[in-house]
């Protein structure tokens, strides 16, 4: 497909580097000239140094054939203006960045009487993330498939769990519980195991299963499963604010710490429901007073990547609280996964996979593919895929087992009239059905492809 992407900040940049990836002809433009010297360099893009908003700048990359323009500056007034600019001159898909809270309320209206086709709001994006977590607090990482009735989730492996030592089948086995271990991180190495591959204490494990039977196996192993009571945040802008009203509609109580008066100040009128604190979220004894070491949830917010980092590994030092950790800088992700501090939230990434999976969903209607929900996952080096499975194939009917399957690629799950099924040899696919499949081979865009050519 042919995509326009405005505006090349962090979440510009994630986007046009996974577009690219998956050879979409991509435009990019911006008013920085450093920004789109530097994505022209790393990647196959076309780079116009501009106003997006202009509509001859927007003619000069080709807006007029375009399947879809993505407005993602800093500026939500200009993102609209470059969707309303490309949906009169063309017939191509548009989506913006909207933050602004007041907008947020607004965001139906918007969207249908400027004939947008999607607003996506970082901020409350990462905080519906950060409260799926919140409900349940042993998971690093938690994605839903089949609207809800499949859960793909990620937990270290711990010695009290008694499991090191032991391989994917021996554990099924031993727990008879109906999950699929569909994904194992070790150090710098990413697996996607087989039954006979063993697991090791603090390996980073992802497994497959309805929530129902997800719950049974954390139960089995002695992980704590129930919803937190309370949460403790630090950092009340927009990130914290959204938080906070959806955990507040979750019954949990929260406590806000902003440095801000005037912010506190807003805080308070927006959120009756929560208790705002104004002080320094970095000062130790002023988190102790308010309750660090009996809070079941603690989350950085702050604006400072740094000062987000070491406040969680002061809460890991001082309380057995769930810590979300807030981080905008791509560039130092492989050094954050190596400290313990909690579920790391990236507000890009999360961004980017709710882009990237519209963009899926369009290639569905544009071409061969059935791609229905696309998760990154294992450190962004595999990819979680939900197929539709809308006529026969060389994939159905016939055994899982007696398929030939590509390497480092599993079926996960089959999803059949609503009934979840963590598939056996025996298992075959069928017309109707949705099949989740977890692969390190990155733009698979249809079920066939599954299979070694």
């Amino acid at each position: 497909m042919k995509i326009i992407i405005v505006g090349c900040g962090k979440i510009g940049s994630t986007l046009a580097e996974q577009l690219s990836s998956e050879h979409h002809d991509l435009v990019v433009i911006d008013t920085n000239p450093q920004k789109i010297q530097q994505l022209s360099e790393s990647i196959d893009v076309m780079g116009i140094v501009d106003n997006g908003a202009s509509i001859n700048v927007l003619s000069d990359a080709g807006i007029e054939d375009a399947h879809l323009l993505i407005a993602v500056t800093g500026s939500d007034e200009l993102n609209l203006l470059c969707c309303v600019i490309a949906k009169k001159v063309s017939k191509c898909h548009t989506i913006a960045r909207v933050r602004n809270p007041l907008y947020n309320k607004e965001r139906n209206f918007i969207r249908k009487s400027l004939g947008i086709t999607m607003i996506i709001n970082p901020e409350l994006a990462s905080a519906i993330e950060i409260s799926r977590l919140l409900r349940f607090p042993s998971a690093i990482e938690l994605d839903t498939f089949a609207k809800g009735r499949v859960e793909l989730l990620k937990f270290k492996l711990l010695p009290e769990f008694r499991l090191s030592g032991m391989s994917v089948m021996e554990i099924v086995d031993k727990l008879r519980c109906h999950i699929l271990i569909c994904g194992v991180e070790r150090g710098d190495e990413v697996f996607i195991p087989s039954g006979n591959f063993i697991l090791q204490d603090n390996d980073l494990i992802s497994i497959m299963a309805s929530p129902k039977n997800s719950a049974a196996f954390f139960k089995k192993v002695g992980i704590h499963t129930h919803q937190v009571k309370n949460a403790l945040i630090v950092g009340g802008g927009t990130l914290g604010y959204y938080l906070a009203a959806l955990l507040i509609d979750l019954k949990i109580k929260v406590r806000i710490v902003e440095n801000n008066p005037t912010r506190c100040q807003q805080l308070s009128e927006l959120l009756p429901e929560a208790t705002v604190i104004c002080g320094d979220g970095t000062d130790k004894k002023l988190l102790l007073q308010e309750g660090l070491t009996q809070t079941e949830a603690f989350i950085t917010l702050t604006n400072m990547d740094e000062e987000n980092i070491f406040l969680s590994l002061f809460a890991k030092k001082n309380s057995k609280a769930k810590l979300v950790t807030k981080v905008n800088r791509i560039a130092f992700d492989d050094i954050i996964d190596g400290l313990d501090i909690g579920s790391v939230i990236y507000p890009k990434y999360i961004t980017a996979d709710y882009i990237i999976q519209y963009v899926r969903a369009m290639e569905n209607s544009l071409s061969s593919s059935n791609v229905e929900t696309l998760y990154h996952i294992l450190d962004n080096q595999a990819e979680a895929l939900e197929f539709s499975v809308k006529e026969a194939s060389s994939v159905t009917d016939i055994p899982l087992s007696q398929l030939d399957l590509k390497e480092n690629l599993l079926i996960a799950c089959i999803n059949r009239n609503g009934s979840i099924h963590i598939p056996r040899g025996q298992d075959m696919i069928q017309i109707g059905d949705t099949v989740i499949i977890v692969t390190s081979i990155k733009g698979l865009n249809d079920l066939k492809d599954i299979l070694k050519k």
